[in-house]
């Protein structure tokens, strides 16, 4: 049915946003390596944890992930990793790692 697939899609403009991520850690200058479509009611760290645990490699390459589109050029790219940054709206957060804190506001 053609008009449930644009139901779904205009439903899920509603209820989730996406997010970029930004590998910094290891590259000569910031690049954007995916978004990520986490829900918009979640926190702005819980969105960072998801984008974080969908751009790693754990059962397989993480751009393979349903809620990835991924933004880097070439067949492969690095998971996420400290250093790496995570854009939610217009608020950058930085992954430290820490076990207290694990995502710190730039």
């Amino acid at each position: 049915m053609p008009g449930n697939k644009k139901t779904e899609a205009l439903m899920k403009t509603f209820t989730k946003e996406k997010v970029a991520v930004i590998h910094a850690a290891f590259e000569k200058a910031p690049t954007t390596v995916a978004f990520v479509e986490v829900d918009k009611t979640l926190t702005d760290m819980n969105k960072c944890e998801v984008a974080f645990k969908l751009t790693n490699n754990i059962e397989n390459a993480w751009w393979y992930n349903e809620e990835v589109t991924p933004m880097f050029n070439g067949g492969t790219c690095r998971s996420t990793s400290v250093g790496d940054m995570v854009l939610v709206g217009n608020t950058k957060y930085k992954f430290v790692g820490t076990e207290t804190v694990v995502w710190e506001k730039v």
